[in-house]
């Protein structure tokens, strides 16, 4: 079979899905993926297709009104969504569609007939359980909660209606909202996979059928692969050290957040490795290493702890390494993630990117190292996690949606 996954975002949108496309690919499927190209290296090495979209995820100038904002990602989306029509071919017999490409993507299974299959690394169906993810707010109330999941739906539509609107044009479909469509698919119970751990976010009671949480997929990386020399040495050298990193997070912000790390990690008597990530951290100590990307699945389990913001891929691969976690949510989903880990008991609480000191670091540092309680919830969560096989999972959802 043909399968195309979809997706559009930073490195953490992107990587859960070369691991899954490569265990499709052993599965004996032909697998493309379609991100933009800032990501065709880890698609190929993963051994996979890459086909290419268009757009880039960051704000265009410094947008901080939330008019402009949503003008800009509307504008991306519209960008992206002909894009999308461009990389799927007439050979494709499976869309696998991720949050950002699936209000797209359903238009296009609409015109061509191709199956789709939702596979989201966030939950966006309104629940009482918590509130959108999007909003990094408190819990409100189940009523309140399953009230603001739907505004933050209608939202989406808004950002996704001209791109909806010149889609259908192309593709030569009667003029249809976002909103109709979505409720469409709603009604059919279109299926959707969500590719994180019950251990941070238990299926909702009150979900429709057909949105199932399967457990996490995880980054393809070689097997082959080795940390370098020097991070070896590093580690054997003495205790075991902290992470501190952002990801694809705090651009340009990099010297002030250097120094809170290498403050905080003096204050807490740690020795700390700075990954460098966007926003080019760095250090020059006798304690502190400075490292580019890596893969989590090799470095994390040889850590005492890691700082980071908060992302579903990080927090994930924390929890799957059995170590905690002291999360500095940026934006996004992240807050959400952020509140899910220290829920479970397997980091403190959130400290606000806005509210970062080295003072508040070194309280949260020393807490979650000193305190056994948060390793041995990330050690529980991380033993709840070997009994799920999200890509296993998806296949099993393939085969009955084909076979159906």
């Amino acid at each position: 079979m043909r399968i195309m996954i979809a997706t559009a975002g930073s490195r953490g949108d992107v990587a859960p899905y070369t691991g899954l496309g490569a265990e499709l690919r052993r599965a004996g499927h032909d697998v493309a993926l379609a991100a933009t190209d800032a990501f065709a290296p880890l698609v190929r090495d993963a051994g996979l297709e890459f086909r290419s979209l268009p757009a880039g995820t960051r704000a265009r100038g410094d947008v901080t009104d939330k008019r402009d904002l949503m003008r800009t990602a509307a504008a991306f989306t519209t960008e992206l969504g002909q894009g999308f029509a461009d990389a799927v071919d007439q050979g494709t017999d499976l869309l696998l569609l991720s949050t950002t490409t699936a209000p797209l993507g359903w238009h296009i299974t609409e015109a061509t007939g191709t199956p789709s299959l939702g596979v989201y690394l966030q939950p966006t169906a309104p629940t009482g359980d918590f509130p959108p993810v999007v909003t990094g707010s408190r819990s409100l109330g189940r009523l309140a909660n399953r009230a603001t999941g739907r505004f933050a739906l209608r939202m989406t539509d808004r950002v996704y209606a001209q791109a909806v609107t010149q889609l259908r044009h192309r593709l030569a479909l009667p003029p249809a909202s976002p909103a109709e469509v979505r409720r469409r698919r709603e009604q059919a119970h279109w299926p959707v996979l969500h590719g994180f751990s019950t251990a941070l976010v238990p299926r909702p009671s009150d979900w429709r059928p057909g949105l199932d949480v399967v457990g996490n997929w995880w980054p393809h990386h070689d097997p082959t692969e080795r940390l370098p020399p020097d991070l070896e040495d590093f580690l054997s050298a003495g205790p075991r050290p902290v992470l501190i990193g952002f990801g694809s997070m705090a651009s340009g912000d990099g010297e002030r957040l250097s120094e809170i790390a290498v403050r905080a990690l003096r204050r807490a008597g740690l020795r700390g490795i700075l990954q460098s990530g966007s926003a080019q951290l760095a250090a020059d100590e006798d304690d502190v290493l400075t490292v580019g990307a890596l893969p989590h699945a090799l470095l994390f389990p040889r850590l005492a702890a890691v700082v980071h913001h908060g992302g579903a891929g990080t927090s994930a691969a924390a929890l799957r390494a059995g170590i905690p976690a002291v999360p500095v949510p940026v934006t996004a989903d992240q807050p959400f993630w952020a509140r899910r880990l220290a829920t479970v008991g397997a980091a403190t609480a959130p400290i606000p990117f806005g509210s970062l000191t080295a003072e508040r670091l070194a309280d949260c540092l020393r807490q979650v190292v000193k305190q056994q309680s948060h390793s041995r919830a990330a050690a529980r969560a991380a033993q709840h996690m070997t009994t799920e096989n999200g890509a296993q999972q998806t296949l099993r959802a393939i085969q009955h949606l084909t076979e159906g």
